[in-house]
């Protein structure tokens, strides 16, 4: 029977199980979305939130049926950031797991700022930048503090998201870097150590006391779960990894010593710069101070300069935007070319504007819609279709305008993360595929070689990478021969116009709302 890698990759969006041979071929692949559950608040208000008991069900049946046909050895999980899970005494969630992207209000983001520190203090001590909705981890902890006090009192320990279904698998509770330092304003990540964020929510009793290396063995199966995956309790598990880090993990494999910034696109759009010059601490200057740019922490263990913004989910909602307002089914999706694109750009008459969740992105503070010949249709109003610009119908056009706003959107935030002259940029992901996004960032970038790359579903191929450094004891250099991206090197068309509507662009974004009619 082959020797199979099981990873378990959960995704905003998409939820997979796949599996890997030894020589990190993927063999096998398994997907599903699962909808929003909603729970009550305090105030009556429904709240999306993880349905964990489906997911977990599922999980076990995939991985059932692949067990029949793989000698299963070990096991990695990797999750999308700002989640967590509150476990009670008996193991078990005891409070509800809240979709990050829930929006509490400015009474609770101003209440979590006097109670924790000010925005600029934690982005120097935590590297952290201030997000809205509870993207910031913290703040869902202290959402439910507030809406779910009971709930809350019964929890044990408070898990960050991989580490939870780690500690399903293994009865260890243990929590690693590439996690904490992603915006959770939890960990100092200079210092190795809790923030003083974890004081004031009152939470260090509730974190786990383990610290394990990313790609380190937490430990084996539990009986339970050995009898209810069908697997040997000798299969390890790793610690768990956070998904940019994961598929961040083969390119550092392939790439080591260059510098490049990986173009991580999906839901989120992230930008991810490791240092080629292997920097141990992470410093923000003065001038990313206020800004969407923090330092992940890579599986190696070291600081990686990171900007993002929601380019997936905006391409999505406009995208269906386009097929309700024309008639069409789920199936189509809109494109453009470079032609359309130079018309938006020469004529400077329409605007995509993010950020679909205000506080997020490049743009915090822009409000989310589209301008047309100087009148502004809100986010609102294009989603109830109460009010649509005439745009909207023309299919190339439309879309040209969305995929360059996309490009402005990715340019800021290379440059935030560091962008030089020379850097390489890989885009992975859903993006990948989008020729007229790729070609209008080669266009723009001219002194930087811009690629797509061949790699497929890097999260999951950089999961099981942290599998068998766990179950092997493999090195990361082990794995270079293992890793072949190929890289399509993009040659841009002149767009021509794109920095004067860059800054119309920018202008159009900057009117506060009350003059945007």
């Amino acid at each position: 029977m082959e020797v199979g890698i099981i990873v378990i990759d959960i995704g905003m969006t998409n939820k997979k199980i796949a599996v890997y041979d030894e020589n990190l071929v993927q063999r096998d692949v398994a997907y599903k979305n699962f909808p929003p559950v909603f729970v009550k608040d305090s105030g009556g208000n429904d709240i999306p939130c993880h349905d964990l008991e489906g997911m977990e069900e599922w999980f076990a049946s995939e991985i059932r049926a692949f067990a029949e046909k793989y000698n299963v050895r070990s096991i990695a999980v990797s999750t999308h950031g700002a989640t967590f899970v509150c476990v009670g005494r008996d193991g078990k969630p005891c409070a509800p797991c809240v979709f990050y992207t829930h929006e509490p209000g400015e009474n609770f983001q101003r209440e979590f700022y006097e109670k924790c520190g000010s925005a600029e203090f934690l982005q120097k001590s935590t590297h952290t930048p201030r997000f809205s909705s509870m993207i910031n981890m913290a703040k869902g902890i202290f959402f439910l503090q507030r809406e779910f006090p009971k709930e809350f009192e019964k929890t044990a320990l408070v898990l960050n998201y991989p580490q939870y279904w780690t500690f399903k698998l293994t009865g260890k509770a243990c929590h690693e870097t590439t996690f904490l330092s992603c915006h959770t304003y939890l960990w100092e990540q200079n210092r190795r150590e809790w923030s003083d964020v974890v004081d004031k929510l009152g939470i260090r009793d509730k974190l786990p006391s383990i610290y394990m290396d990313t790609c380190g063995k937490l430990g084996t199966l539990t009986d339970e779960a050995a009898e209810k995956l069908s697997l040997d309790k000798s299969v390890v598990v790793s610690a768990g990894i956070h998904d940019s880090n994961a598929s961040l993990l083969p390119y550092l494999a392939k790439n080591s010593g260059e510098d490049f910034i990986l173009n991580s696109t999906g839901t989120w759009c992230v930008s991810m710069h490791p240092s080629p010059n292997g920097e141990k601490n992470a410093v923000c200057a003065d001038d990313d101070i206020g800004k969407v740019v923090f330092f992940n922490r890579s599986a190696l263990d070291f600081p990686v300069k990171t900007s993002i913004f929601l380019g997936g989910m905006e391409l999505d909602f406009y995208a269906r935007l386009f097929r309700k307002a024309n008639g069409l089914g789920d199936e189509f999706f809109p494109s453009s070319d470079m032609e359309s694109a130079r018309k938006i750009l020469l004529e400077k008459k329409v605007f995509v504007m993010p950020e679909l969740v205000k506080g997020s992105g490049q743009f915090p503070d822009f409000e989310s819609g589209i301008w047309q010949d100087g009148t502004f249709y809100k986010k609102d109003e294009l989603e109830k279709m109460e009010r649509l610009p005439p745009i909207v119908h023309d299919e190339k056009l439309f879309w040209a305008a969305v995929v360059v706003s996309a490009v402005i959107q990715s340019e800021t935030a290379f440059r935030r993360a560091g962008l030089s002259d020379g850097t390489w940029i890989f885009t992975e992901g859903g993006f990948r595929k989008n020729s007229l996004y790729n070609s209008l960032l080669a266009s723009v970038l001219g002194k930087n070689k811009v690629c797509t790359t061949s790699l497929k579903e890097a999260t999951a191929l950089g999961a099981a990478m942290t599998a068998l450094m766990a179950s092997d004891g493999r090195t990361l250099s082990d794995f270079e021969p293992l890793i072949d991206i190929e890289k399509n090197t993009i040659v841009g068309e002149d767009a021509g116009g794109y920095e004067s509507y860059k800054k119309e662009w920018i202008t159009k974004g900057a009117l506060k709302e009350n003059e945007s009619h």
